[in-house]
């Protein structure tokens, strides 16, 4: 079966965009991980599959299959790509909203005129059931063991979920280890993303995140959510937050408890193509 693909990114974080054919199922197992290798497939952190909208008043709904094989719930960079490759193919450049449907929940998107794109990745939510993540009850900051060594983590869903850890430095930060050993730790029964956060100042962070089924990628949209939600709840971000990560910086704003957070950022085409499956 041949595959017709667009390949995009945001701030290097890298996607293969497609539609199955109808009634075909989508790759799995080694073939996905076949696609997703960078010397002898296409390269991709993720796949993200569209199908045709499930609900009144969406665009698409989409699928996200990690580098792995598996399929997880949200992927904020993704949506991004996705609503911006929806839009040049609608013949606009900008204005309006799309709404996006996905097993993480609906996401709106707004393309500016500069080619930014802006999505709503809803409420934050930090009781341990969303994530999920196994603990006797909700908590700012949790301790839990890697390896021997107690580390303090905040948690949260942005529709998938994700550990944050503060650190001195991201120039530092022990991402190749901490990174899986937290990912796959017990208490997180679906994995992980782990991000680990620099304060700059109450506006400014740095980010390095390892995605779960990925690794560390060059940006991550839900990682730069979750580090900004935890970092406010904690009382040490400010409401607009520019996220620096390995691939560029992120905008993210959030209003605080009950309200949606925002993330705005570039999404790029890279090429397009066709690939037997």
């Amino acid at each position: 079966m041949e595959l017709r693909f667009t390949k995009m990114h945001g701030l290097g974080n890298d996607f293969v965009i497609a539609e199955m054919p109808r009634g075909a199922a989508p790759p799995a197992g080694e073939a996905l991980r076949r696609l997703a290798h960078r010397r002898t497939g296409i390269g991709f952190d993720q796949l993200l599959l569209l199908e045709p909208p499930r609900r009144p008043g969406t665009e698409v709904y989409y699928r996200i299959f990690n580098a792995d094989g598996d399929e997880v719930e949200q992927c904020g960079n993704g949506a991004r790509c996705i609503a911006s490759l929806l839009r040049a193919r609608q013949g606009a450049t900008g204005g309006g909203t799309l709404t996006l449907d996905s097993p993480g929940g609906l996401v709106q998107a707004r393309i500016g005129g500069d080619g930014e794109v802006s999505v709503n990745m809803g409420v934050p939510r930090f009781a341990p059931g969303d994530l999920p993540f196994e603990a006797t009850t909700e908590a700012y900051i949790y301790t839990i063991d890697v390896g021997g060594n107690e580390l303090e983590i905040g948690a949260v869903s942005i529709g998938n979920p994700h550990a944050v850890l503060t650190v001195p430095s991201v120039d530092t930060a022990p991402v190749d280890r901490i990174g899986p050993a937290l990912e796959r730790h017990p208490r997180f029964p679906r994995r992980t993303n782990v991000g680990f956060m620099e304060i700059v100042d109450a506006s400014h962070i740095r980010l390095r995140v390892h995605e779960r089924g990925t690794g560390e990628t060059r940006a991550c949209g839900t990682g730069a959510c979750a580090a900004v939600a935890v970092g406010r709840r904690h009382g040490v971000l400010g409401e607009a937050v520019a996220v620096d990560l390995p691939g560029g910086r992120l905008a993210v704003e959030w209003a605080g408890p009950g309200e949606p957070i925002w993330m705005t950022g570039p999404a790029e085409k890279s090429f397009e193509g066709t690939v037997d499956l």
